[in-house]
Order: C-alpha cells, then structure tokens, then sequence
C-alpha cells in the first residue's frame, strides 16, 4: 500500500513540474511572438542590411524565411506550422488567400508611409482599395537575349522564338502559367483564357517550338545568359536586370503581343501572432529610402513614387523595366482561375514539357 501511495505522490508530483515547464515555455513563447516578427518571403528578396536596420530602429528580432513558389507558400500558411506575420504572394495567389480566408485586413491607419505608393498600383481588381495587401515590387514577363549571339532578331513579337536559326538556344522558366500564357499571347489570345479551343491551339504551338527550346529551367537561368551558354530565355524583368548588369552584352523585350504585368504585395496571414509588429515592418518598407535602396539591392521595379525619385534617372527612364502607362495598358494581370482551370494549364504545360524532352 506504502508503495501505491508513495508512486501516486511521485505522479502528482511529475505532474505539477511538467505543468509548470509547460506553462513557462508557453509564456516564453507569447514574449517571443510579441518582440519578434516572422516574414516569408522571396529568395533574395530584400536588401539584408534592411532587415538590420529594421531591427535596429523598432527593437523586434526578425526570422527571415524563403519560399520559391506562390503555392509552396500557400500550402504552408494553410497548414499553419509557423506563424508568419508577413508573406510576399504575387496577385493571383492573393485573391485566392482572400477566397480561402487566410488573410488579415490591414489597417491602412497604421501605415502613413501608404501616402508614397504611386496610386496606378492602388486598389487593383485583385484587392480593391488594399483591404488585404500592400505594393511591394512589379514588373513584367518578357525576353532576354544576346544580340551578339542572334542574327538580328529584337523579339519585339513572341513568333520571333519560332526562327528556326534558334534551334536549341530557347530557354523557357518553368512555370504553367507563363508559358501556355506566352502561347496564348503569340496566337492574340489573352493569357487568362479559359476556352478549351484556345488552351489547345496554344499548347499545339508551343509543341511547335520543341526544337528551339534548350532546357526548362528555373533561377539556373541566370548564369547560363550571363556565361552565354544560351543565346534567348523567357524571364521576369528583375531577373533580366540582374543578368544585364553581370553581362552588359544582354537586351531585354516585351513582345508587342501582351505579356504578363505581375505584382507581388505584403499581407499580413491570418495566423500571424504581432500584428502590431507586421504593420510596422510594412510601413518601414514604405518609407521612401528604405524602398529606394531595396530596389536597388534586388532589381525590380517599385511602385513607391516617394522613392523613385531619390532612385538613379538612368535607371528608372529605362522603359524595359518601368514602362509607360500606355505600354502597361497591352499586359495583363494573372487572374485566380479556380483550382480546376489551373489543373488544365498544369496538364498542358507538362504535355508540352514532355513533348520538349
């Protein structure tokens, strides 16, 4: 009996002290949250030194963590392992974070610094009047090339791809979307398109340039322009930008078809744990020097006027990276076409990336 008793005193006992670590690592854990804010974010995103600068200036600790795709992104923040204060998505994935309720109003009170954003980037369709998400960069999808290894050719129109002096030097970004929208576009359609004819017709095309296409690529892109293992490749402008500035011999077009105009905006998850933090980071982000030298640092375009204006003119006169607003007006803007619709421009990217291989 003795023994009975002394071992439930030592359960009760195991009890209390394990209740009691588990009470002090959950009040160490709300401290943490509420001096720490946890930002996810693109691969070389953000100028380092900004983050120690933010750091420095609010007293919060940031973790910095890097995603390489919208859905890679999403399905994390679904899952909800990590509590992320700020995320980065592009504006389709947006609207869908908006569908599935994974997303914070902003208080737009909070972030005086809204004032510097050029009003061409506010109160898109994707989020009217900026309920859930603040600009961050912009830019376009489009060509870079090496004029000194082509014959000519300034890709001001998508059928330029298809010049069979091209064989094996095309390299295409592997994405669904970018690439049936860049057949879309070559054939006059728009890059949304939902009607099975056009989706078809444009997959057929794109079998068509088999030929030309080199690999099927990601961020390897980059270096293999600069070291001119290729001649062309289909990019984003920032990462065109990037490469012209490591290789001077490099040109960059959008076809006068269409092409994808993209936005990727600060949000604040629904699971974030400091709001108050997250409003903060986004209004720093804002401020006019802060946006200048980020811009500076990752190469894309900024939509914070305040801070174009402290930028370098040759810079932002260069209409391949900031085109006009009546340029602007032949690009389009991914729209969130529904699981379904995505699944059929995955199932004809993937027949196409056989038909390459």
């Amino acid at each position: 009996m003795k023994e009975i008793t002394r071992a439930a005193i030592a359960i009760v006992v195991v009890c209390i002290v394990l209740f009691g670590v588990n009470r002090y690592l959950n009040q160490s854990a709300g401290n943490a949250s509420s001096d720490t804010i946890t930002i996810f974010n693109w691969g070389e995103y953000i100028d380092p030194e900004l983050i120690t600068q933010f750091e420095e200036e609010s007293g919060y600790r940031v973790v910095y963590e890097t995603f390489d795709s919208n859905e890679a992104m999403m399905t994390k923040i679904e899952q909800g392992g990590t509590s992320y204060d700020i995320a980065v998505p592009s504006e389709y994935a947006i609207e869908k974070m908006k569908e599935n309720d994974l997303l914070l109003e902003i208080d737009h009170a909070q972030i005086p610094n809204l004032g510097n954003i050029d009003p061409y980037f506010l109160d898109l369709a994707f989020d009217p009047k900026n309920k859930y998400s603040i600009p961050y960069f912009w830019g376009t999808v489009g060509v870079v090339f090496n004029p000194s290894l082509l014959d000519g050719q300034t890709f001001d129109s998508w059928e330029s791809l298809w010049d069979p002096s091209l064989e094996g030097e095309v390299l295409l970004v592997d994405g669904a979307r970018e690439i049936i929208g860049m057949g879309l576009n070559s054939l006059g359609y728009s890059l949304n398109s939902t009607d099975e004819k056009e989706l078809l017709e444009a997959t057929a095309k794109l079998k068509e340039l088999t030929p030309n296409v080199k690999a099927i690529i990601g961020d390897e892109v980059t270096q293999l322009m600069i070291n001119e293992e290729a001649s062309v490749a289909i990019t984003f402008s920032g990462q065109a930008a990037d490469m012209m500035w490591e290789n001077e011999s490099l040109d960059y077009a959008v076809p006068e078809e269409g092409s994808n105009l993209w936005f990727d905006n600060m949000v604040i998850p629904k699971t974030a744990a400091n709001i108050e933090g997250a409003h903060k980071f986004i209004n720093f982000m804002l401020d006019a020097e802060v946006a200048a030298q980020n811009a500076d640092y990752v190469g894309y375009s900024i939509p914070n006027a305040a801070a174009v204006e402290l930028m370098d003119e040759e810079v932002i006169a260069d209409e391949r990276f900031y085109p006009t607003e009546e340029a602007r007006e032949n690009l389009e803007v991914y729209k969130n076409l529904g699981l379904e619709m995505l699944g059929t421009y995955n199932e004809l990217f993937l027949e196409f990336k056989m038909s390459a291989n």
